[in-house]
């Protein structure tokens, strides 16, 4: 089936060793039906079909065999192209809000939401914390795993015997690691503390931005992140944040106790004359 689809998420890439650099796409539809979209390798992808978030993209789609989360669906043969340009942030992101959260259901109780992920019933939401409480930064590995990279490399040298080298490059090139993790922590609906980490393309490339134009401070960098994420989004209050939840795969068919993740943030600004009235 052919869908059109708004993105509202692109996570940073993470490394698979069936498909290399993968993408974590969701999005809804006209009709406000969540749909990841899978395999996406974003950097090997055509011009026209290099998407950003509030963009619309279209695809054949086919339900994912592998994948038993409600919303994930398979693109067939590369259909998948843009339309028009990514929706546009005036008014208090009014377009977006309107052809998204809109849309969608909204939660504000996660162990509503973790019941139904068990149930099988969802893997992703908009999702309302009652409160936010820190914005959590911690180092991790500098590296990605030794094993899948190792499974990459087994992969490129078979494909070096059909494909010229400069295809083969595009195929298997590699997104640099983030150092370090960032988490929100954040009170649900009942008062109880929350921690879930942020896996969005965009506080990923906010990093590499902020530690290139300090010329290589990490401490520099990670300030800078915060400034945005905590500083900026909420100490401020001007800005209405709604939190993105998915699962990950192997979380949600273990039913771990918590299987979400952030992928996404939509932070329009606080329409003040409306809260006040």
């Amino acid at each position: 089936m052919k869908e059109r689809v708004l993105i509202t998420v692109k996570t940073y890439p993470t490394l698979s060793k069936k498909y290399a650099e993968l993408v974590c796409t969701a999005g809804v539809t006209e009709s406000g039906e969540w749909r990841r979209l899978y395999p996406v390798r974003f950097r090997q992808l055509y011009a026209e079909q290099k998407y950003q978030k509030y963009q619309w993209v279209e695809a054949e789609l086919e339900k994912s065999t592998s994948d038993n989360r409600p919303e994930s669906y398979k693109i067939v043969h590369d259909s998948l192209i843009t339309v028009g340009d990514p929706l546009p942030t005036k008014n208090k992101w009014a377009t977006r809000r309107e052809a998204f959260l809109d849309k969608v259901d909204v939660y504000d109780d996660l162990a509503d939401v973790i019941g139904r992920a068990h149930r099988n019933e969802l893997s992703l939401v908009a999702y309302k914390p009652k409160r936010f409480l820190r914005f959590i930064s911690e180092s991790v590995a500098r590296e990605w795993d030794a094993k899948k990279l190792e499974q990459l490399e087994k992969q490129k040298q078979q494909t070096h015997l059909f494909d010229d080298e400069e295809s083969v490059a595009k195929q298997f090139a590699v997104v640099k690691k983030l150092p370090y993790k960032f988490s929100y922590r954040f009170e649900d609906n009942q008062g109880k503390p929350r921690t879930l980490m942020i896996e969005d393309w965009e506080i990923g490339a906010l990093y590499w931005n902020c530690l290139r134009d300090s010329h290589g401070d990490e401490n520099v960098a990670i300030t800078k992140v915060r400034e945005k994420y905590w500083d900026k989004f909420v100490l401020s209050g001007e800005y209405d944040l709604t939190l993105v939840l998915g699962t990950t795969l192997e979380h949600h068919r273990k039913k771990a106790k918590n299987p979400f993740i952030i992928i996404s943030v939509f932070y329009p600004k606080v329409d003040m004359q409306e809260r006040l009235f």
